[in-house]
């Protein structure tokens, strides 16, 4: 049975994991700078955590901020002073939850949800734009890609930090 450090020694100069590795790295890094970017497009503008947190309380119902700490990966204190900001804005509303008092659970506002909605098409139209300046063959073999690689993070036994 061949390891993945026999293959990685066996590998073309250029083609070693690290160098992969590397190579995607930056490419992430730019993609990410364009997802980001849509949360500034918006008003109110958005910063990377405050859009994570908006999308997470969207994508689950009956959320506590406990719950949302936890999924976005930081302190309950940082959390609350997270929501505050959005409350602030009209993006998000706490309201009791029904079987405990000391509870509130995160809703997201009728403005909030526009807002998600306009950054999901703005990054759409980002998206469009990059893709459409890659060959048919191109945007196939990256969008395999991207399918091979949320299959091996799912499988991978690599350690990922909360929230990831």
């Amino acid at each position: 049975m061949v390891d993945d450090g026999d293959l990685n020694r066996a590998a073309a100069p250029g083609h070693r994991l690290e160098a992969v590795a590397g190579r995607t790295a930056d490419a992430v890094e730019e993609l990410v700078e364009l997802w980001i970017s849509a949360g500034q497009t918006v008003v109110p503008r958005l910063s990377a955590h405050q859009l994570k947190a908006l999308r997470t309380v969207g994508q689950r119902h009956e959320l506590t901020l406990t719950g949302l700490a936890e999924r976005v990966g930081i302190a309950l204190p940082a959390a609350s002073r997270l929501c505050d900001r959005l409350e602030a804005a009209g993006l998000l509303r706490r309201v009791p939850h029904p079987g405990n008092r000391r509870a509130l659970h995160l809703l997201l506002t009728p403005l909030g949800s526009t807002v998600l909605t306009e950054i999901g098409e703005r990054r759409a139209q980002i998206l469009a734009a990059v893709l459409a300046g890659m060959t048919p063959l191109q945007r196939r073999s990256f969008e395999e890609g991207l399918r091979a690689f949320q299959g091996a993070r799912r499988t991978s036994s690599a350690e990922f930090p909360p929230g990831a």
